[in-house]
């Protein structure tokens, strides 16, 4: 669970860095995006290697989630929920929730299936019209807020699976993990709204 939630952490990562070029302009993101279709035997496997990943990792769930029913065949009679947090007594919900926001979201900005007016290459036009569509950034700002709140609590657990649980050391990584959850989202969502409010206008009124 900590080795494929740490790829899928540093995916996110880069996912979200490239597409922040958003913000440099139309030939900043499209000449991204072109070097990266440049190289498709770099860009299948990651994709492919992506899907691994994400398989391993549902697979991972599934099994430790076997385990804590075995563990504890009763319910409680009574649950406190003294010593959790929202993020990871939520997370077996956000998980799926995500990953059915992931399908939508490739057929809308990566397939183009679900996109009013796709380009295969300027992608700076597919993020404006496609979030200029107010329900649709409604939606990608609900799986964002999952998907980080989701990242925060898997990046503290990560590093408690690693053996870094310690006194001294576990409050710093829950800043860590606060902080990321909030950048992330700040990121995520500063895509969408900047579409919406205008601040990123279409490509002809730029010129």
């Amino acid at each position: 669970m900590a080795a494929t939630g740490a790829a899928l952490y540093l995916f996110v990562t880069i996912h979200l860095l490239g597409n922040l070029q958003v913000f440099l302009g139309p030939e900043a993101i499209n000449s991204y995006a072109a070097k990266l279709k440049s190289v498709p035997e770099i860009v299948w496997g990651a994709r492919l290697g992506l899907l691994a990943t994400v398989g391993l990792h549902i697979l991972t769930t599934i099994q430790l989630m076997r385990i804590n029913a075995k563990a504890r065949p009763t319910a409680y009679t009574k649950k406190a929920n003294s010593a959790s947090t929202v993020a990871s007594r939520t997370m077996y919900l956000s998980g799926p929730t995500i990953a059915a926001f992931i399908v939508y979201h490739l057929l809308h900005l990566t397939v183009g299936s679900a996109h009013p007016q796709y380009s295969e290459t300027d992608v700076y036009s597919n993020i404006v019209f496609g979030f200029r569509v107010w329900w649709v950034s409604a939606a990608y700002l609900i799986a964002m807020g999952l998907l980080c709140t989701h990242l925060r609590h898997g990046v503290q657990s990560m590093f408690q699976s690693l053996g870094f649980n310690h006194p001294l050391q576990t409050p710093r990584i829950k800043k860590f993990a606060n902080a990321v959850g909030i950048l992330y989202f700040t990121g995520f969502a500063s895509m969408p709204l900047a579409a919406l409010t205008g601040f990123l206008p279409p490509f002809f009124e730029r010129l």
